[in-house]
């Protein structure tokens, strides 16, 4: 069973360093997307090519095209998304800082809503309240959570964006192998290599879920599966 990475210490200095710097969302969700993708589209052209029966080469053509290219569009569409996520934190931001300028106490009544949700009443609610509304940033940044549900940590698109490439790049390039070195029963090589790739992405996600390792290995396998199996047929309908 994989560690627990978030298990942590709770020295004073251990708790200031967690808190103080927090990860954000990280980049699983962007590795895994384009990781899955890259070894699914790339094996579709791989498996669709070899059902024709067309020339190896034409499948490492093909195949370095659909890398490349799709790579770079899977990867380009993440980060306009993210800039929009962004952008919007930025605009609600704007908003936040204008209604506590116009309408202070209107802001300190929806704090006080905030508030008491996560628990607090009374004098400490009170006390806390004015604290928080005495740090302006803090305050706008309680808002974001309590009225959005945005994370405390801004989205980066850009490193989004690299970690979808690379993920795809180097995922999508498995199915590859095989060819690009002139192996015998090449296309069955590259079967093998490919489901091995979706198992062990399922592994690798495993580690932030709750489903064992082999249970979420075999899930992302049988999606990879089924998508190269649809993709190979479809290719033999044109021999």
């Amino acid at each position: 069973m994989p560690t627990d990475i978030a298990e942590h210490g709770h020295s004073q200095h251990e708790i200031e360093d967690r808190i103080g710097t927090p990860p954000g969302r990280g980049y699983l969700r962007d590795i895994v997307y384009g990781a899955i993708d890259g070894s699914v589209t790339t094996f579709a052209i791989v498996a669709g090519v070899a059902g024709a029966g067309l020339s190896p080469v034409i499948i490492v053509a093909l195949g370095i095209a659909n890398v490349l290219a799709d790579g770079f569009s899977m990867a380009a569409g993440n980060y306009s998304g993210t800039k929009t996520e962004l952008d919007n934190i930025k605009r609600l931001r704007r908003i936040e800082e204008r209604h506590i300028a116009d309408d202070p106490d209107g802001e300190k009544r929806e704090l006080r809503h905030i508030l008491h949700l996560k628990g607090l009443s009374g004098p400490a609610l009170d006390e806390a309240v004015e604290q928080i509304a005495s740090d302006k940033e803090a305050w706008i940044q309680i808002m974001l959570e309590g009225e959005y549900g945005l994370a405390p940590v801004d989205p980066e698109p850009m490193r989004a964006a690299l970690a979808t490439f690379v993920a795809f790049l180097v995922a999508g390039m498995v199915p590859l192998v095989p060819f690009l070195l002139g192996l015998e029963l090449a296309f069955q090589v590259s079967t093998i290599l490919t489901l091995a790739v979706f198992f062990a992405i399922g592994t690798y996600k495993s580690i932030w879920s709750l489903s064992s390792w082999w249970r979420s290995g075999l899930e992302t396998l049988a999606i990879g599966g089924i998508a190269a199996s649809i993709a190979y047929f479809v290719g033999t309908l044109f021999t």
